[in-house]
């Protein structure tokens, strides 16, 4: 297969999976998300001659780039748009959430949040992505063992982090901590 093809076969064959990956990570900003997968496939049509056979992985190695880009690029123009005082609390559009709009779930994504950038990712490809160790290694553009190693440690931090949020379950009901040792009856 040329190297034409197996770019056309990439596209068709993962460009869903690619655009998920990234509405994911911008928080469904569509006509960002559209942006930044172009960037994705541009990025793959120029060095399609390095696409490896199972290529996924290595798509979200470059969308994780793109992203990364595309961020720092919305940060300078928020920048510039706060310096000018046209941003939306100048024009009296603030959007305050309703006190019981909190969703289910809410806590995990509170406490992935408090989580650094890198360990967010690997946990990301893990749940998000559904990807394997080998492939997250592919992604992040590191070794199996460094992944693996990042994965158990970002693992780690977080249930830190769900710990320290003292997760109410029901109302007056608390979470059970992980720290707390279980007790024993011996007869």
């Amino acid at each position: 297969m040329s190297n034409d093809e197996t770019f056309a076969a990439a596209y068709r064959e993962h460009y869903w999976a690619v655009s998920r990956y990234v509405a994911r990570r911008l928080d469904g900003r569509s006509s960002d998300v559209e942006e930044v997968v172009a960037e994705v496939f541009t990025v793959a049509w120029r060095r399609r001659s390095d696409l490896p056979p199972a290529p996924l992985p290595w798509l979200y190695g470059v969308a994780r780039r793109c992203l990364a880009n595309a961020v720092r690029g919305y940060g300078r123009r928020r920048r510039l748009v706060d310096r000018l005082g046209n941003d939306e609390s100048a024009h009296g559009t603030q959007v305050v959430a309703a006190p019981d709009s909190e969703a289910p779930g809410d806590w995990v994504h509170e406490a992935l949040a408090r989580l650094s950038p890198a360990d967010q990712e690997v946990l990301r490809l893990t749940a998000w992505e559904e990807l394997g160790i080998d492939e997250v290694a592919v992604a992040l553009d590191c070794g199996i063992r460094a992944a693996a190693m990042r994965l158990h440690r970002a693992r780690r931090r977080l249930r830190a982090e769900i710990d320290r949020l003292q997760i109410t379950v029901a109302p007056g009901i608390e979470a059970p901590r992980r720290d707390t040792p279980k007790e024993h009856g011996h007869g």
